[in-house]
């Protein structure tokens, strides 16, 4: 029989550790992001049992002041301050199909990029930093002084065999046994997806798609004339599937285009399970499903998740990723698993750009076959959980009483929710003329149903950036005020 003494001793004293990371946690001593001491490690330091701190770690985890990383240790978590609100538990997405007209603004967003001095809170790019730059410079150039005959060619459909079969080595990790045929190499995440909708989909065709999605997945469908249906999208677990089953039985839906790995502007990871039964559905309606899966390799903790091609049991899925995020924006470098609807996919690339420079495709082959790939990837993962954390807390910080934020899983955008009389594009406009950019709302929705929303780029924080997102809660601020 347990002595009472000694268990409210043991109590006391797993809550003491607690408590003493706690205030080297609010003393800044342990910032967001930061890795605080290992069990054995904080154990022998302060002479307590290993169980001891097993307790007091576990405690902080439920309190929601740390997270465990699988083999990797324990990190401050970002907390959200008391009696703020948390994000709306699911969008409210349209009834109907909607006809789609983003083009104008989107343009806009994408240009504001290239304006010099800006604070680049807008367009999702990588932080150029935290890319193999240098590295894959030195592999473009070693590629390039090689005899090889495709140098001079203009490549094949299929992409280059050796890329390929690097693509197909990898794609264990999420749940697939794929064979080099079995990919297409494209030129980025955005042909992969465009082709996919042009060999399931004819004009005026019906699309499910997440609420909200990616502003890009909207142009696609307006440039081929397709319509969007909306289903409802947690913020946390991705779509709903019962909504997806309400949809499919009330709507002619023709294909479904969705991201299941951290959405974008959401953050949101679909458990695995969700994603075999929402392919399971699919399969039974023979609907077919356009999976990007372009954020799939930057989770924040845990292992790398599934992607809904791994439960395709009819060749249904096609999976569409790139190196865009991760390795080289600008070698515009991707690939297409097409399933059953791989020879349409080839005539149609055939006719369009044929294959991406073959360069670039063989230095990033080179890069991924050198083994420095999943170092890389541990690396910037770890920077963009930091980013993401320290820029959702300056946003809590500053901006007014009231904002909520996403709690993204992996990718580096954060959606942030304003008082409803916060026009985003007012605010959009406005933080231009302060030097930031920023993506309203807007054109997350082709009904544009998110006008209080705005996205921002966690990759472009910094200390040097940190005073932009105060700028943005002064100008929520003032705007909430004056409507």
């Amino acid at each position: 029989m347990d002595n009472p003494a000694i268990q409210t001793n043991q109590d006391f004293l797993y809550e003491q550790v607690a408590d003493d990371i706690v205030s080297m946690i609010e003393a800044g001593s342990f910032r967001l992001g930061d890795r605080i001491p290992s069990v054995r490690e904080l154990s022998r330091r302060r002479g307590v049992s290993i169980t001891t701190v097993m307790q007091a770690y576990r405690s902080l985890e439920d309190k929601g002041y740390i997270e465990a990383r699988p083999q990797s240790g324990y990190y401050v978590r970002l907390r959200q301050s008391p009696g703020l609100p948390t994000p709306e538990p699911i969008s409210r997405a349209a009834l109907y199909p909607a006809e789609i007209s983003v083009q104008k603004l989107v343009m806009k967003i994408f240009h504001d990029q290239l304006i010099p001095g800006m604070v680049q809170f807008g367009a999702a790019l990588p932080d150029p930093d935290l890319l193999p730059t240098a590295r894959l410079n030195r592999l473009l150039a070693s590629v390039s002084r090689k005899p090889d005959f495709r140098q001079n060619a203009c490549g094949i459909v299929e992409g280059c065999d050796e890329l390929r079969v690097q693509v197909a080595q990898h794609s264990y990790q999420y749940g697939c046994h794929l064979a080099p045929e079995d990919i297409l190499i494209t030129s980025g995440c955005v042909e992969a997806m465009s082709l996919a909708l042009q060999a399931t989909c004819k004009p005026g065709d019906t699309v499910a798609i997440e609420s909200p999605t990616y502003f890009t997945l909207l142009q696609m469908l307006e440039s081929q004339g397709l319509r969007a249906l909306e289903i409802p999208t947690h913020p946390e677990t991705g779509i709903s599937v019962e909504a997806l089953r309400f949809a499919i039985e009330h709507h002619p839906v023709r294909a479904c285009l969705f991201i299941t790995n951290f959405n974008n502007p959401l953050g949101c990871l679909m458990p695995d399970e969700r994603k075999a039964e929402m392919v399971a559905l699919l399969a039974e309606h023979e609907i077919p499903l356009i999976e990007d899966d372009i954020n799939g390799e930057l989770y924040f903790s845990g292992r790398r998740p599934n992607v809904a091609k791994a439960y395709d049991k009819k060749g249904l899925v096609l999976l569409c990723s790139s190196f865009s995020k991760d390795i080289s924006p600008s070698y515009r470098v991707g690939w297409i698993v097409p399933g059953r609807y791989k020879d349409e996919i080839e005539r149609l690339k055939l006719v369009s750009n044929i294959s991406p420079p073959i360069l670039t495709q063989l230095a990033i082959a080179e890069f991924l076959a050198g083994g420095g790939y999943d170092h890389h990837l541990r690396t910037i993962r770890k920077a963009y959980a930091k980013k993401t954390a320290c820029m959702a807390d300056a946003v809590l910080r500053h901006f007014p009483p009231g904002t909520a934020v996403s709690s993204p899983q992996g990718g580096f955008v954060l959606w942030v929710q304003m008082a409803k009389t916060v026009d985003a594009l007012a605010m959009y406009t406005q933080a231009l003329k302060l030097g930031i950019t920023i993506v309203p709302g807007h054109v997350f929705s082709p009904s544009a149903g998110y006008r209080h929303f705005i996205r921002l780029n966690t990759a472009a924080w910094s200390d040097q950036t940190a005073w932009a997102v105060q700028r943005l809660g002064t100008l929520a601020a003032q705007l909430e005020k004056t409507h």
